[in-house]
Formats: C-alpha cells, sequence, structure tokens
C-alpha cells in the first residue's frame, strides 16, 4: 500500500512539473521532422501542445516559430522546407488556440553544426523550434 501511495504521489508531482514547464515563458519548444517532410508526427504533437499552452499562459508575450533544415539538398529547397515547417507548426498553435496575430514565422534554411560528420547534425537541424516570449 506505501508504494502505491508513494507512486501516486510521484505522479501527481510529475503532473506538477508537467504543468509548471507548460506555461515557462523565454523558452524554446523544438519540433522535430523526418527528412523532406513537414508532418507532424505525436511527439511533435505534444510539443505544440506544450509551447501553446505556455503561450495562452503569457498573452503579452510574442511567439517565433523558427524553421530549420539539414544540409542535404540546395539553397532554394532548403529555404522552402524550412519555410513550410515554420508554417505548419504555426498553423497546429492556432489550431490549439493560439492567436494568429501573436505567431511570427521564420525560415532559416539549411543549418550546419561546424567540426561535425556530415549526417550527424542532420536530425537536430530538421527542425522548428518554438519561442515563447522575448
Amino acid at each position: 500500500m506505501r508504494k502505491i501511495t508513494a507512486l501516486l504521489a510521484f505522479a501527481g508531482l510529475l503532473r506538477l512539473a508537467a504543468t509548471s514547464f507548460a506555461a515557462t515563458p523565454d523558452a524554446n519548444y523544438p519540433v522535430f521532422f523526418q527528412p523532406w517532410s513537414a508532418a507532424i508526427d505525436s511527439h511533435g504533437a505534444s510539443t505544440i501542445a506544450i509551447a501553446a499552452k505556455a503561450a495562452l499562459a503569457h498573452p503579452k508575450d510574442p511567439v517565433i516559430v523558427t524553421g530549420s533544415a539539414d544540409t542535404v539538398g540546395g539553397a532554394a529547397a532548403n529555404q522552402d522546407i524550412a519555410q513550410t515547417r515554420a508554417q505548419v507548426v504555426a498553423d497546429a498553435l492556432v489550431a490549439d488556440g493560439v492567436p494568429r496575430s501573436r505567431i511570427a514565422t521564420v525560415a532559416t534554411g539549411a543549418l550546419s553544426a561546424p567540426g561535425t560528420a556530415p549526417g550527424s547534425y542532420a536530425q537536430f537541424s530538421r527542425r522548428v523550434l518554438i519561442k515563447v516570449g522575448n
């Protein structure tokens, strides 16, 4: 019985921590994508929902959605997929209740990290960062 009580208390703390995290301004919420895709998976949808809660909890803070791509492909194609990803995430934030007027989208095109092996940084470059706050 003590174990069950302890587990329930721990679960309550986890819920509290998740709620606190969801309302944190000045944070980046990353949404990752597969190569050449702008489809949001279940992990991305969860991250967007948390970012939307943070945005709604801080209605005066801006929401900046920055799309990126990896270094595979040409500059124009990478810029296009980065913009598409940013727009898809912005649309999902709006669907979660964030007013479109608060959301700015930016596309950085390809991101690369100096000194990393080709492809090792790619999975982290294919992302959108949602920034709530300044």
